[in-house]
Formats: structure tokens, sequence, C-alpha cells
């Protein structure tokens, strides 16, 4: 059998069983929270794998190992670091008291559901504008997914990138829309499985042919030398920069680095997890299975990124392939129906995440627009309709977003990450550990980090050196600020959700 055709088979079969699990989950969606949250009857470990394999997304697969593969093995590594002590953090201090807090004030089955009532914001404002956030920076970042998708089929079939999108866009539509937050969880948990197995395996027969760890560092460091002279014919002047900056990396690039640790506070693709696990008892099962996980990814995926250079000599990579750099290598390790296998887990890193963004965006729309502001009296059965609706539109927004075959995802990530961390995570820590926080602090903060991420992100490093700083951190420590200087000036406290706070933090479970 042909290799081409043994891959397509693997493709085949694979998304197959991605539209089935989202067709035999449509039965379970009773009412609208079991669509968004499944019922909070999520076991330890669908919940763990579902939430890194959700927040991973194709950047991990792609993205990563591109900024690795061009010489950025240092950004790479403390954006690991970052990541790692996010992820923990993020278990550890958020997941049971968030998931305790939804329940408290009224049973929220979303995040602007849960700051609308943590905050007693009778007239939705905060949820509203929380909303409308998270549906501009979840488009960016579906974007970024079916740009994995495309440069994926590209660099396996041949497709015409655009051809390539479309595919993508037809398959996660097809599980999320007709599955809810059954078949999402189930999907990603059978994704993430599969992203950790392919890694893994990759890393440990790229180490075994290059000679070992110490000969491949070797390797690996004499090709950053010959790239910087620009010794090899085929590599462009960007590549020979990046090359160069990795040898001079600065403090401001690895506190840069460090921060993506930061967006754990406030993803709600990964957050949503938390509320909807069956027990709190069983979080720090979650916590120990999604700490693993992380760690070895994030590890391996720069390992298969900084020795792809060497590896996969004398085919270089171009700047705009680079991200290519772990299927190119998957398509020189195995035999074709195996490496299609593990090729599709590069396409479960970009669907976990889109599926997962686009049902969050989806539920905060109708639950918290449609029927909360829009319609008041909207039946399970209509919110149901507009989400799905939802989902289709923020699928083809992101889609035109993708139409630009020069995208990088790395870029699209990160700008996406730096919106949902500096706005959502100060507020969401704010809400759950300070009962004195208010409704204006809150909205004044994460307005006012919204601009910051906007403005920090458009200013060049060459005005100042401190623009060089990843926006997340200006605007995760302005929101902080500015909630808390907020907040204390309010002199209108609600006694109410005081005493709603205390029940809460009294609470068992």
């Amino acid at each position: 059998m042909p290799a081409m055709v043994q891959q397509i088979l693997a493709f085949v079969l694979y998304l197959g069983m991605m539209i089935f699990i989202g067709v035999k989950f449509m039965r379970k969606n009773n009412s609208s929270e079991d669509f968004f949250l499944g019922g909070r009857k999520m076991g330890p470990w669908t919940t763990a794998l579902s939430a890194e394999a959700s927040d991973m997304s194709g950047w991990l697969l792609m993205g990563l190992p591109g900024l690795a593969y061009l010489g950025g093995i240092k950004e790479c590594f403390w954006t690991a670091v970052g990541l790692a002590v996010g992820t923990y953090l993020s278990w550890l201090i958020v997941a049971k008291r968030l998931r305790k807090c939804t329940i408290t004030f009224g049973n929220a089955i979303t995040i602007p559901e849960f700051l609308n009532n943590r905050f007693n914001d009778k007239k939705r404002i905060l949820g509203t504008v929380v909303v409308l956030f998270n549906i501009m920076f979840f488009t960016i970042y579906v974007a970024s997914g079916l740009v994995a998708c495309a440069k994926l089929f590209n660099s396996v079939f041949g497709l015409e990138y655009h051809i390539g999108l479309v595919i993508g866009l037809v398959v996660i539509l097809a599980y999320t829309v007709t599955g809810g937050y059954f078949a999402v969880c189930t999907t990603d948990f059978v994704q993430g499985t599969l992203m950790f197995i392919a890694l893994i395996i990759t890393a440990i027969f790229m180490l075994v042919k290059l000679g070992g760890p110490a000969e491949a560092m070797e390797k690996v460091s004499e090709f950053g030398q010959r790239a910087i002279n620009g010794d090899f014919n085929l590599i462009s002047e960007k590549m020979q920069e990046a090359f160069t900056n990795n040898q001079s990396y600065s403090i401001t690039s690895a506190i840069s680095a460090v921060v993506w640790g930061l967006g754990y506070f406030g993803m709600p693709h990964f957050i949503i997890r938390f509320m909807g696990i069956r027990s709190n008892r069983e979080i720090k099962i979650s916590r120990r299975i999604a700490t693993v996980w992380v760690i070895i990814a994030l590890g391996v995926a720069c390992i298969v990124g900084s020795f792809g250079a060497v590896y996969l000599q004398p085919n270089i990579l171009s700047t705009s392939a680079a991200e290519t750099v772990f299927s190119e290598t998957l398509k020189v390790t195995f035999p074709p129906f195996i490496g299609g296998i593990f090729l599709c887990a590069i396409l479960a890193a970009a669907m976990s995440t889109a599926d997962s963004q686009l049902l969050v965006a989806s539920s905060s729309f109708s639950q918290d627009i449609f029927k909360g502001v829009i319609k008041k009296n909207a039946s399970d059965k209509a919110v149901l309709k507009v989400s799905r609706i939802t989902v289709f539109v923020v699928a083809i927004l992101a889609f035109l977003i993708s139409l630009d075959e020069k995208s990088s995802i790395f870029d699209l990530v990160s700008y996406a990450w730096a919106g949902f961390g500096g706005t959502l995570g100060p507020i969401i820590l704010l809400s759950l550990f300070w009962k004195r926080c208010t409704n204006k602090g809150a909205i004044a903060g994460f307005i006012t980090a919204g601009v910051t991420v906007f403005v920090w992100n458009r200013i060049p490093a060459s005005v100042n050196p401190i623009f060089g700083v990843y926006e997340i951190l200006p605007a995760f420590v302005i929101n902080f600020v500015v909630t808390i200087a907020v907040s204390l000036l309010d002199k209108k406290k609600d006694e109410t959700i005081m005493a709603k706070f205390d029940e809460y933090r009294a609470s068992k479970d």
C-alpha cells in the first residue's frame, strides 16, 4: 500500500473517531448545564487530560518546536518553566475554590455568569464585557488552531493551505456542535493521550539516532554556530538573526517567557474544567496528573524542536516552515501508517483547543448575553440553539483570520494568551480570595487590562526596552492595582454578597 494512502487511512480513522464521539454524546445533553459543563460529572483523569490538551493547542507541537528550531531553545526552556509552574499553581490555588465558589454563587455554569453572581451585577455589565473580550480573543485563538491544521495537511499531504483550513474547520465543528462538553472532554482526553505518547516516542527515536543526549547537544551547538555564520545556502537572514539573538538571551526575554504562566489564572477554556469535575476531593488527583503531563510534554516539545535542526539534515526548513519541524520529523522516522497516527497528534493538539474555545465562547454568549440580557425567559432548547449558532459564527470569523498563509501559530496564541491572562486572571483570583473586591473594581480592572494588552503589543521595544516585556505582565499587574484601588474607593459594599462570600469560604465541598 502506498505511503500516502496509509497516512490518509490513519487520518480518516482518527477524524472519524472524533466525529463518532460527538454523535454518541449528543444524547447526553438533556440541559444547558449538560452541554456547557457536563453536569459537573467528569472524573479526575478526563478532567486533567482534557484541561491540558485544550490548553496546549497546536502551538505545543508546532509553535513551540518551531521556536526551538529557530535557535530559540533558551526562550523555549523558560516558556516551558513558566507554563509548568503556572499549571501547578492554578490547579493548587484556583481549582477547588473556583468549583466551590461557582456552586455557592448561584450554581453558575459559565465564567461570566459566575462573575455576575459573585459581584451581584444585576445589570450584567461585567459579564457582558467579559463575554465580548472573550469572544474576540477566542476567535484569534481558534484561528491559530485552524492554521495548525492547514500547515499540517500541507506538510503531510501537500494539500493547498486553504483546503486544509476547510477540513480542520468542518471536523472541529462536527463534534463540538453535536456533543457539547461531554464530547469535548472525551475527545480531549483521547487527544491529550495521543499527544503525550507521540512526543515521547519521537524524542526517544531522535536521541538514539543522534547518539545520545550529550552528542545531540554538541551537534545542535555546532549547527547553531554554522547558522550564525551563514554556512547553509538555504538559510534565511531571519533564521540567522534568530540563532544570533539566542546567543545573547536577555533578562527581558527570560521574564517574558516565564510570565506565560500567569495566563492559567484567566484561561476560560482551562479553568472551566475546574468547575466540571464531579468532586473537590478528586482535584488533587487531577492536579498530579496534569502537572506530570505538562512538564514532560513541554520538555519533550523543546527537545524535538531544538534537535530537529540536526536530525532533519540535509533538509533545512525555511523560517515560515519551521513550525512543521515535528511533522517532518515524524515523516522520516516512522512507517507511513504509524507516522500517520502520530501525525494525528498534531491535529489533536489543534482541535482539542479549538473545540474547547468554541464551546466556552458559545456558552458565554448564549447563557450570559442571550438569556441573561436579550431574552431572560429563554428555554434550554433556545439557549442550546443559540449556542450552536455562536459556534458557527466564531468558527467562521476565526477561519477568515487564518486565511493568511503567513500566519504564525505562536504569534496568534501569544496575543490571545496575554488577552485572557491579563484581563481575567486577576479578577478570578481576587473574586476567590478577597471579600471586599467590588463589581466596579472588577469592571475597571478588566477594561484597563484589555486596553493595556492592545496598546503594549503595538509599541515596539525600540521606543523603550520595557516594551519588550510580554504584554501579559503589565496587563496583569495594572489589573490588580486598578481593581484593588477602585474596590477600596467604592464605599457601597454589598452586605449580601459579603455574607455569601463567608458561606463559600466555610463550605467543605
